[in-house]
């Protein structure tokens, strides 16, 4: 039976590559050598040259957002422009919610 497949992103490349899930085993870049991020498998990467997108899937990567599949509704709301992303670290400082869950309200 073949594995699920979920995305891993290297924000210095701006690159997703989909692989076999194999739980908390790091993966490398194959470009830069540096680690890949785990996505999720619901995860849709934007084009190479949308700096705005990337910078935006930057804040939410590190802050602990993930694109993973929930039932058939998707990995649900993530914002998409830098003007959303924006928002959420000033609403969690406001309300003390953690920045990951304030970024996907």
């Amino acid at each position: 039976m073949a594995r699920a497949k979920t995305s891993y992103v290297c924000l210095p490349c701006r690159a997703s590559y989909k692989q076999p899930y194999l739980g908390d085993h790091e993966r490398i870049c194959p470009r830069c050598a540096a680690p890949l991020i785990h996505a999720g498998s619901a995860f849709a990467p934007p084009r190479r040259g949308d700096t705005a997108a990337w910078r935006t899937l930057s804040v939410l990567l590190n802050a602990g957002v993930r694109f993973h599949k929930s039932c058939c509704g998707g990995p649900g709301y993530r914002p998409r422009t830098w003007r959303e992303t924006r928002a959420g670290p000033a609403y969690a400082r406001r309300t003390g919610e953690p920045l990951a869950r304030a970024l996907v309200r």
